[in-house]
């Protein structure tokens, strides 16, 4: 008996129980050391990541955060951004002493940190195993979207400049079958029902891109651009976007450019 009870001690579900409780205990304890949550941006017109991190906080139950704004292609953005981030992107999380970039990590860490407060994923596992992939899949594809389709919320049904290729159709079509699937599966108003997920605050962005540029969407589609544009969050981010005077030419023209901050964005 002795030694069975050793055995479950050291079995590797109870080590890994024990190191999940020590991560979260080390970030708690960092956290509370020095305190506050800063979100580090670019502008808000042209910059769809800082907008996907700014709503994993801003559709958080009760978190207190501040922004710091740096526009993109300035001189303050070349010589302040890598004390920020060394990969040099926006959205940047500074929790206290640690610094969380990348807005899928962010969402990993606010989970961690703040539990049923944070935006999140589903209990379910089937619908949390859903949430997970689309919302990888936003992060890491559709790259024809982000290059035909730059972020761009000081405009509303302009056309782009140039027909969108076929690949492009190909990602519009495939954006709204997902959220055609989840409101099919879940009912609304958000893609995994009535809380706002990490999911949604990936494909915020897209809904976004649709109405800059006058995409036709579905019935099903036009469901999660209406909520997404209903959130107070985003009108506070559009207002505000309203209000930066930066002007960047080459997503005003539709026209983007390799090798820059926002292309995968």
């Amino acid at each position: 008996a002795i030694r069975r009870s050793v055995r479950i001690v050291n079995s590797p579900t109870a080590r890994h129980q024990r190191s999940r409780r020590a991560r979260a205990t080390t970030l708690m304890a960092a956290a509370t050391t020095t305190g506050k949550l800063e979100l580090v941006i670019g502008n808000r017109t042209y910059s769809s990541w800082s907008l996907r991190g700014y709503l994993l906080l801003a559709e958080a139950q009760g978190l207190e955060f501040s922004t710091k704004r740096i526009p993109l292609f300035t001189k303050a953005w070349d010589t302040t951004i890598g004390a920020h981030s060394p990969a040099r992107r926006v959205p940047v999380l500074h929790d206290g002493a640690l610094t969380v970039w990348d807005t899928a990590a962010m969402a990993e860490h606010l989970i961690e940190r703040f539990g049923e407060r944070a935006v999140g994923y589903p209990h379910d596992a089937a619908a949390r195993a859903l949430a997970r992939s689309i919302s990888m899949e936003m992060h890491s594809g559709f790259l024809a979207i982000r290059e035909e389709l730059p972020f761009n919320v000081r405009r509303a049904n302009e056309p782009p400049a140039q027909p969108l290729s076929a690949t492009c159709e190909a990602q519009v079509r495939r954006t709204q079958a997902i959220w055609a699937e989840c409101y099919d599966k879940f009912g609304g108003p958000f893609l995994f029902g009535a809380k706002f997920g990490v999911a949604d605050a990936m494909y915020a962005p897209v809904a976004l891109r649709f109405v800059t540029y006058g995409i036709p969407v579905d019935a099903a589609a036009q469901k999660f651009v209406d909520a997404v544009c209903g959130l107070e969050s985003v009108k506070e981010w559009k207002a505000a976007a309203l209000e930066e005077d930066e002007h960047i030419d080459f997503i005003d023209t539709t026209a983007p450019i390799e090798n820059e901050p926002i292309t995968l964005g």
